[in-house]
């Protein structure tokens, strides 16, 4: 469940400067906080932990002021980033790239490396609300490539955005139904959402595809979908996505594969990731076979020991020693020299 991180009003809110960060200072960074005077002051600022990250709910019946100097910097260089979602009332930024003014549905990226200075202004019925998340920079940096060392403007115009804010506050509500893990796969996907937004933003003109990338996608997909059927074929390929067997090939040749390769390198990939995470008391080695469109497991033991250098279950009992994590991702090398069967050969049977 949330707690409280910071609790002010007119008995208290003048010691916020002291006590904006919580009780021993494990908030946010070095900076003058203050709240205006007025004849309502209601502050309180609710904070949900998910490892280093923090999602913090912030609601202000007065407005609030905060500035981060040089000086500042110079005393406390924590390199944070915070991600601001408006909801209520208006957030105004100031650096030295220029002002910016954000309403409800507006997104910014604030950086705590770069001098600025904020006030968190309220409405027309006299509320500010906004829900902004912690990040250490170093792990921002894993999901927005971009520059954002003076902040990030955004409107809340893209779905990721949205989405994402809607993510993160049910991470915030959440009562304690979900798991730490959970949780943090929540967030990270939320992350994630947020670096795409932001990399979808820089150029909105969308790629134009062609008509031979459109029909290439679609193969791929319809080859993803039936991956598990031993019967898949150019002739059944062809068919699903409404194109010739001839024409299919020349869709292939733009992607440098033949269809045999491209069924058997997702064949071996999808089973040496299966093979990893897997326990052998769930499923055994002859499942995944089939499960992956294999007609017998000797025509995959065969080949994964071809690509892999080691037959399934020799490979099962190196995962089972090896660290969490180790070797999850499938990387497949094909021998030149020893190309793939062709699909329908002898070797399915």
């Amino acid at each position: 469940m949330a707690e409280t991180l910071f609790s002010f009003d007119k008995r208290n809110y003048r010691e916020c400067q002291q006590k904006f960060r919580g009780v021993r200072d494990q908030e946010y960074y070095r900076g003058d906080f203050w709240i205006e005077d007025g004849s309502t002051i209601e502050v309180r600022a609710e904070r949900k932990t998910v490892g280093p990250i923090s999602i913090i709910r912030q609601r202000s019946a007065a407005n609030l002021f905060f500035r981060r100097s040089r000086q500042h910097i110079r005393e406390d260089a924590t390199d944070l980033s915070i991600l601001w979602f408006v909801r209520q009332g208006e957030l105004a930024f100031s650096n030295q790239c220029g002002n910016k003014l954000a309403r409800p549905g507006d997104f910014i990226i604030t950086r705590s490396m770069s001098p600025f200075f904020m006030e968190c202004r309220t409405d027309g019925q006299g509320q500010n609300e906004v829900l902004h998340v912690t990040v250490p920079t170093h792990i921002l940096r894993a999901y927005v490539h971009q520059d954002f060392s003076t902040g990030l403007f955004m409107a809340m115009e893209r779905a990721e955005l949205a989405i994402a804010q809607t993510m993160l506050t049910e991470v915030f509500e959440d009562d304690g139904g979900l798991c730490e893990e959970s949780a943090r796969l929540l967030v990270d996907t939320a992350m994630g959402l947020i670096g795409n937004a932001v990399r979808a933003s820089e150029d909105m003109q969308p790629v134009r595809q062609s008509i031979a990338d459109r029909r290439l996608d679609e193969v791929l997909r319809f080859i993803e979908v039936h991956l598990s059927d031993p019967q898949l074929s150019t002739a059944m390929v062809a068919r699903g996505c409404g194109i010739s067997p001839r024409y299919l090939s020349f869709l292939l040749r733009l992607r440098e594969t033949s269809f045999s390769e491209l069924v058997w390198e997702q064949r071996l990939a999808k089973a040496k990731a299966w093979l990893s995470s897997s326990d052998p008391r769930d499923i055994s080695i002859s499942e995944i076979a089939y499960g992956v469109g294999f007609k017998s497991p000797a025509h995959f033991s065969r080949m994964f020991k071809r690509v892999f250098g080691a037959n399934p279950r020799e490979y099962r009992g190196e995962c089972a020693v090896e660290p969490v994590g180790a070797d999850i991702a499938p990387s497949i090398l094909i021998p030149a020299a020893e190309p793939f069967p062709e699909i329908g050969s002898s070797l399915l049977q």
